[in-house]
């Protein structure tokens, strides 16, 4: 690393516990976090409601409503300004959040979780990327804690979740998700996250700067 390092994103499989690490990480540094507030920041600036933005999270648009949106000549289609929340899709959320990543990677001292983060900063000095991963036992184990009146279908909501977000990574970034070429390190929430933490803050050099106001 040339520069210290002001951004760390955390890419995770679903159930992990790589938010939780994301928020206790942000925390011991006493940086910002940017995970659903990444969502919230697009939605405000499209003009829609948070909650209408939050569906279209981690998803695609349809095939059929891709193909049908070539026929359609609206300006309010546009991504930079507030639009009718009928015009807000999957397309629209997905290059709004890329303005705020590197909105993010400008102001620094913030983690930022998933969305394709890791590749939107590739290569960007002072940003360091994290993959977190775990054992289908594990996610398995979380799901059942957090869901219990889904815990029959635990297995099957892990795997959906994660090619969705592969997919959605595919789709506007055109890059693998998992690809460890992406991330600095990839670490297995077995260890804790104590353990975790302590690698990420080795790892990046800022022992010597955690908990100090900014």
């Amino acid at each position: 690393m040339q520069r210290p390092i002001r951004i760390i994103t955390v890419e995770r499989e679903y159930g992990s516990g790589g938010a939780e690490f994301a928020h206790d990480l942000a925390a011991r540094l006493g940086w910002k976090l940017l995970d659903a507030e990444l969502v919230a920041g697009a939605a405000r600036t499209a003009g829609v409601p948070a909650d209408q933005a939050a569906k279209f999270d981690e998803r695609l648009d349809p095939w059929y409503y891709r193909y049908g949106k070539v026929f359609w000549q609206d300006s309010m289609y546009s991504t930079t300004g507030p639009c009718d929340d009928q015009f807000f899709d999957c397309q629209r959320l997905y290059a709004l959040i890329h303005k705020e990543i590197l909105e993010a990677e400008k102001q620094g001292n913030c983690v930022v979780v998933g969305r394709g983060s890791a590749i939107a900063l590739a290569g960007k000095p002072g940003c360091f990327h994290a993959f977190i991963y775990a054992t289908m036992a594990a996610k398995k184990e979380w799901f059942e804690r957090n869901f219990p009146d889904h815990a029959a279908r635990a297995e099957q909501e892990i795997i959906a979740t994660d090619k969705r977000r592969a997919a959605v990574v595919k789709r506007y970034y055109n890059q693998e998700w998992c690809a460890r070429g992406h991330y600095h390190m990839l670490l297995n929430s077995c260890i804790g996250t104590d353990a975790m933490i302590e690698a990420t803050l080795a790892a990046t050099g800022l022992h010597a700067i955690e908990a100090v106001g900014r």
